[in-house]
């Protein structure tokens, strides 16, 4: 039997502890392989640790044939959607899962529109719904940041955050947060230094991870602070010519208050 583990579909997958591979490695090699793996065509849609592991010890094992898809999108937001919805998933990778179904859901959006002749009007139909299969529930897109955080069970803060990273931050950094070994304000923050830095931080392991989120944040409270002194002098005058006005006013207030005593 052929089958095909899709690169792409494994991106969704979260690498089992060793703890975790050795305990599923002794079931299936003391009770078999009893669950089928879920095949779309010839693709790997669920059950690539067992599938793996048969593979290394021959494991006999059945496959189901999934009629939920009519394409390799349909695939991905399925799998996405069985990672949201799974506790141990991480806040960062909650939301990477999240932005990549928002690109899916946008990516469809636009091939399903139709062409508009100049001076017609597009058809108002939800073409993201009506692309889904008639056996799988239609997927609402995510139009807004507070949509993807949302999907992600965050806060739109930790999306603005988690997108920083994904544009900004080094393979280095990525998978010291995916390890648990940074936090996702820290990564965010170690995020905005050059590259070099960056990879340098990362070798050096948590505590100069640390070191650099820190240096990142002072470094910002010193530039806050320098603007306000910058913007000061202005400040002041301003204030002083103020008072001058205020005093001025004052001063005729008392001299009317005089003739009218007078």
């Amino acid at each position: 039997m052929h089958i095909v583990v899709n690169e792409d579909l494994k991106a969704y997958i979260d690498p089992l502890t060793r703890d975790e591979h050795d305990a599923l490695e002794r079931s299936l090699l003391t009770e078999g392989c009893r669950d089928a793996l879920v095949l779309w065509g010839d693709v790997l849609v669920d059950g690539h640790n067992r599938y793996g592991i048969c593979q290394k010890h021959g494991i006999p094992f059945q496959t189901l044939q999934s009629t939920l898809f009519k394409s390799m999108e349909d695939v991905h937001l399925w799998m996405i959607d069985q990672h949201l919805g799974r506790r141990s998933v991480s806040d960062f990778q909650r939301g990477v899962l999240a932005l990549r179904k928002r690109e899916i859901l946008n990516d469809r959006r636009l091939k399903a529109e139709p062409a508009v002749e100049p001076g017609s009007t597009a058809p108002d139909t939800d073409t993201t719904s009506a692309s889904a299969p008639a056996n799988m529930a239609p997927t609402e897109p995510l139009r807004s940041r507070d949509d993807i955080a949302k999907a992600a069970r965050l806060s739109s803060s930790q999306v603005v955050l988690i997108e920083k990273i994904q544009k900004q931050a080094t393979p280095e950094v990525v998978a010291a947060i995916k390890s648990g070994t940074i936090s996702l304000n820290a990564a965010a923050a170690v995020a905005s230094l050059p590259e070099e830095e960056q990879i340098a931080a990362a070798q050096g392991g948590k505590e100069l991870l640390r070191q650099a989120a820190k240096r990142v944040r002072e470094s910002k409270k010193r530039a806050t602070v320098d603007e306000i002194l910058d913007a000061a002098p202005d400040s002041v005058d301003a204030l002083k010519a103020r008072i001058s006005e205020l005093e001025a006013e004052n001063f005729k207030l008392r001299a009317q208050l005089a003739a009218l005593g007078g």
